[in-house]
C-alpha cells in the first residue's frame, strides 16, 4: 500500500469511496437515512472543495495500482492533530493497512510538531473501536453531537501520542 495526495480532480473518486465504504460498513450502527444524511453533508463536492480551499490535507489509499481508501486530518491550535477521515473497503480491512494509514497520519503530526492525535468513534462501531484500542489509542470521553436533520453522532473521542 502507498498513500498518495488526493487533488480536486479526485473528488469523484473520494464520493464513490465515501459511498461505498460507508452503505457497506455502517449499516447496523446508523440507521440507513442517517448514512443518507452524513454522506450528504459530510462528501459533498462542495463540502470537498471547502476543506481543499481552506488548506485540509485528503490523502488515498492505493493497494495493487488501485484506490482502496481514504484520509482526511489538520493540525489544531492545541497542538494535536485530528483524524477526521480513516476509510477502507471492506475487502482491504483487517489486513493492518488501516494501522499503516495511523502511522502516516502520525508521521505527518510528528513533521508538524504536533504531540498527540485524536478522532470521534461512533460508540457502536466495535471492530474501528478495537482497532484503534490496538493501534494505542485510548477514549479519553464520550460525547454527543446534534448534526442537524434529527440526527445525532453518538461517539467516543479517542486519542493517542505521535
Amino acid at each position: 500500500m502507498h498513500i498518495r495526495p488526493a487533488a480536486e480532480a479526485d473528488i469523484p473518486l473520494l464520493r464513490d469511496l465515501a459511498q461505498r465504504i460507508w452503505r457497506e460498513c455502517y449499516p447496523g450502527i446508523i440507521a440507513p437515512e442517517q448514512i443518507e444524511f452524513m454522506l450528504g453533508w459530510m462528501y459533498s463536492e462542495e463540502e470537498i472543495r471547502r476543506q481543499f480551499a481552506a488548506g485540509t490535507p485528503w490523502e488515498i489509499a492505493v493497494v495493487d495500482g488501485a484506490p482502496a481508501g481514504f484520509l482526511s486530518w489538520q493540525r489544531e491550535d492545541d497542538g494535536r492533530v485530528k483524524i477526521s477521515k480513516l476509510y477502507l473497503l471492506p475487502q482491504h480491512q483487517r489486513l493492518g493497512l488501516g494501522r499503516k494509514m495511523i502511522d502516516h497520519i502520525a508521521a505527518r503530526a510528528r513533521a508538524l510538531g504536533a504531540h498527540a492525535m485524536w478522532m470521534q468513534v461512533n460508540k457502536r462501531n466495535g471492530r474501528a473501536i478495537g482497532a484503534y484500542l490496538k493501534a494505542g489509542f485510548h477514549i479519553e470521553k464520550e460525547a454527543v453531537f446534534d448534526i442537524g436533520g434529527g440526527f445525532v453522532m453518538d461517539d467516543y473521542l479517542m486519542a493517542r501520542s505521535v
